[in-house]
């Protein structure tokens, strides 16, 4: 599909027809109130027996109005909590990300190794994916289709081996969530207990909407992912934009409220018609994280290879390329090879 017809629908998602019921809405997400009392038992000790009861509450607001206790996974700023910016601001857990909607953009990124994993966390992003995309990016292959659970338990746990503070989501790989619940469960099990994920991404909609509530409720945070399926790639017949008609359009819209339904922390919505997921963000209560979907997503995902331009493919239109390691790489190498044959290094 060109960029033209991808830009050209102008068709908003409306409620599911009558034969596809809309599913019953949850409530208001819950946000947590961050604590702000920061007064130490030393400075309560300080306090004269003298004092009467409206100075000691008068004395209490303008401590805390000055003291600012983030928990044990933040840095003091001497800012309230919502102000906080850069790494003090990140999402530890799928709470904190939940909570960030409508506050400012989500910011996400992949990682499938230590080195690149510590880099992205103190970037200050909210969560690290890693991706079965590790496949397309690093291991050779044309599709994520050849990735297998023994990828994903090993590039997840080189990644949680570099200690992030930030939330740690790895891929259920191709068929994984096709088999029985059992066998999901288990998968989902190893990515966690074997990995170190905090919480896994499960591709699909209304058609894994039900396992996904069943791991859910035995514990597992699970993000959702609409749109553009990767693993589906063989069946679509390559990768398109979607949301281009009308029906696609309920059909994303029947999906992202499935996965609400279900239980899912957050949704990815991958190479989407920007006006659609638009309005999917707004009508969602699940964070709707974009990646090829436009700005009106409630955050942002990119394959960090992919920014970094370091890559031996070609980068997806959608993607700002922030460096070209493609031409940096190379030309260090080559200097280095060049030095030994020369006799320069060592020297």
């Amino acid at each position: 599909m060109s960029d033209e017809e991808a830009q050209s629908f102008p068709v908003q998602p409306v409620d599911p027809p009558a034969d596809k019921p809309k599913p019953k809405r949850r409530g208001q997400v819950r946000r947590k109130k961050p604590s702000t009392d920061g007064e130490s038992p030393h400075a309560r000790n300080q306090k004269t027996n003298t004092q009467s009861a409206s100075e000691s509450v008068k004395q209490d607001s303008e401590k805390k109005e000055n003291k600012n206790t983030t928990g044990p996974k933040q840095r003091r700023t001497g800012k309230p909590i919502g102000k906080l910016k850069s790494v003090d601001d990140q999402a530890h857990n799928v709470r904190d990300l939940a909570t960030l909607k409508g506050k400012r953009p989500i910011v996400a990124l992949t990682a499938y190794d230590a080195v690149l994993g510590r880099m992205v966390c103190d970037a200050g992003v909210d969560f690290i994916l890693v991706g079965d995309s590790v496949g397309t990016t690093l291991l050779g292959h044309r599709t994520t289709i050849p990735v297998d659970m023994i990828d994903m338990v090993r590039h997840t746990a080189a990644v949680r081996r570099a200690q992030p503070n930030c939330l740690l989501v790895a891929d259920l790989p191709f068929g994984e969530a096709s088999l029985s619940f059992d066998r999901l469960l288990e998968s989902a099990r190893r990515l966690m207990q074997e990995g170190g994920a905090d919480a896994v991404k499960i591709e699909g909609g209304r058609d894994v909407a039900d396992d996904i509530e069943k791991l859910v409720a035995t514990g597992i945070p699970v993000l959702g992912h609409i749109g553009l399926l990767p693993q589906t790639v063989k069946a679509i017949g390559g990768y398109r934009r979607f949301g281009g008609d009308r029906q696609e359009a309920e059909d994303l819209y029947t999906d992202a409220i499935a996965l609400e339904e279900a239980g899912c922390f957050a949704v990815i919505a991958e190479m989407m018609e920007e006006n659609v997921a638009k309005e999917l963000a707004r009508q969602i209560l699940p964070p709707l994280i974009g990646i090829g979907s436009g700005a009106g997503c409630d955050g942002q995902i990119l394959v960090t290879t992919d920014l970094l331009g370091y890559n031996l493919g070609k980068t997806p239109s959608f993607v700002k390329t922030y460096a070209n390691l493609n031409q940096v790489i190379p030309k260090a190498l080559s200097q280095y090879v060049s030095e030994v044959r020369e006799g320069k290094f060592p020297s």
